[in-house]
């Protein structure tokens, strides 16, 4: 699995920002786990905190598996985050029954620490709700002390009656935090974020179980040694065992079976998978031949684009594809070379809104006279069949986003990354650009739910009048 480390650099006033790329996803227990490391997610986070997305973060490690899969509503609330962090040796077991390498443990203890050294740097305050009374002030504290100059919105402990809750999240969005910190326990901290996000202002809310016990001291961390051999819990369990033996003693067990059981390939899996290697056969096949028979035509198009306008006849663009993984795609120039520094101006004139998540234009003047017969004619894209030949990319799925486009996607609408981009799928051929952005998704997440060999064949059939009609091509 691909994955980026990429530095954030900050002003004071939050205004200087490198874009990160997006993080790498990996499905395990029918959830999208990030498998990125530290300064992926922390440059990642903090881009979010940074441009006012708002975003929940949750955590996955054996003990959550085994209550997601009793309590629905749990479920749902992981479901719904907009990252799943792995934490935990069992995480990584479970990836390795799949084929899959963990980057790195994502958990709590470790990462939000470094995660407010980076909030210190940028100003971003942070508010710490959970623990005991007191518990909470000291672990404020000493996060001060790991990331000087940290500004503490401020902190209450989780001990607070129903009635009471309204009362809590009014001083929190009166404090101004950019983050909050929920220290709940699992599954009530994640369940509660889910239920009133939309009640509270920050922009970052993360559920980090016992983390506020660890920061205070009130409970020692285990040895370095145990937690690198992936045996933390074994210390918890010495700790505190008449809390802890249900969830190890126990739940340990029955995550490791629930884990063997999620990676095991089931008939419907088996019939997946030889459909995927008989689509990758397709996309060889007629990749090498498109390449090998439209050579002549490649090279005088790549020889019109040099002389109808300065500028490189081919562009390398960097795209998303499949779980987030960012590739570079090729393409034919059909604009101006200083089409991006104008975009700005002719924001008001985009075909899906001036604040839409994609930017089309049906007459617009960054695109060259000879761009416009190739984006027309969809000729521009040829040079993707290269991208279909090393893999990047598939002859039918989602069309690949930018990854700014991406960085401003619901947790629904990054459900199609699931798949291999392709050069057409199905809205490419129900009106193209002519339709909204949501209607686009839809059509995308309806393909990945469906696609087979025969749908692909159908879609590429059917590919050839929507390019000869040129419908919504511009």
């Amino acid at each position: 699995m691909t994955h980026h480390s990429v530095s954030m650099h900050f002003t004071s006033d939050k205004k200087t920002i490198v874009e990160p790329p997006n993080v790498p996803l990996v499905p395990l227990f029918d959830l999208p786990v990030v498998n990125t490391d530290a300064n992926g997610i922390v440059a990642w986070l903090s881009h979010r905190v940074a441009t006012g997305k708002q975003t929940r973060v949750a955590f996955l490690n054996a003990h959550c598996a085994n209550v997601a899969a009793r309590n629905p509503a749990y479920r749902e609330a992981l479901v719904s985050a907009d990252a799943i962090l792995p934490d935990g040796s069992g995480v990584a077991l479970a990836m390795r029954m799949h084929g899959q390498r963990l980057v790195a443990n994502l958990n709590g203890t470790d990462l939000i620490p470094l995660l407010c050294r980076q909030f210190a740097a940028s100003g971003t305050s942070v508010y710490l709700l959970g623990g005991k009374p007191g518990v909470a002030e000291a672990a404020a504290a000493s996060l001060v002390r790991s990331a000087p100059g940290l500004i503490i919105a401020g902190s209450h402990d989780g001990f607070f009656a129903p009635n009471e809750e309204q009362g809590v999240i009014d001083r929190i969005n009166a404090s101004g935090a950019d983050v909050v910190l929920v220290a709940m326990g699992v599954p009530v901290q994640d369940e509660w974020l889910h239920r009133v996000a939309p009640r509270l202002q920050a922009t970052l809310t993360f559920g980090v179980g016992g983390l506020f016990d660890f920061l205070s001291g009130r409970i020692p961390r285990a040895p370095r040694p145990l937690r690198l051999a992936g045996l933390e819990w074994t210390w918890r369990l010495y700790q505190e065992p008449a809390r802890m033996w249900r969830r190890y003693i126990l739940g340990n067990p029955e995550f490791v079976a629930r884990a063997a059981v999620d990676a095991l390939p089931s008939r419907a899996a088996v019939l997946r998978r030889v459909d995927t290697l008989l689509r990758r056969a397709i996309d060889v096949i007629v990749a090498s031949l498109g390449l090998a028979l439209l050579a002549p035509v490649l090279a005088i198009i790549f020889a019109l684009v040099r002389l109808t306008s300065p500028g490189p006849a081919l562009l390398r663009q960097t795209r998303v594809g499949e779980n987030g993984v960012e590739f570079g795609l090729y393409k034919f120039r059909s604009m101006y070379v200083d089409a991006e520094a104008r975009r700005a101006a002719l924001t008001a004139g985009n075909q899906h809104g001036a604040n839409g998540v994609t930017f089309k234009m049906r007459r617009d003047p960054r695109v060259t006279p000879f761009g416009r017969l190739l984006r027309r004619s969809s000729i521009d894209e040829l040079p993707q069949l290269w991208n279909v030949l090393k893999g990047d990319m598939s002859l039918v799925g989602p069309r690949p986003p930018l990854p700014a486009e991406v960085l401003n996607y619901t947790p629904a609408q990054r459900r199609r990354l699931a798949g291999k981009p392709g050069l057409t799928c199905l809205w490419q051929i129900s009106g193209r650009a002519d339709l909204p952005f949501e209607k686009q998704v839809e059509l995308d997440i309806a393909y990945l739910t469906q696609r087979s060999v025969l749908m692909d064949l159908s879609i590429l059939l059917r590919t050839v009048p929507a390019v000869l009609t040129a419908r919504g091509a511009y």
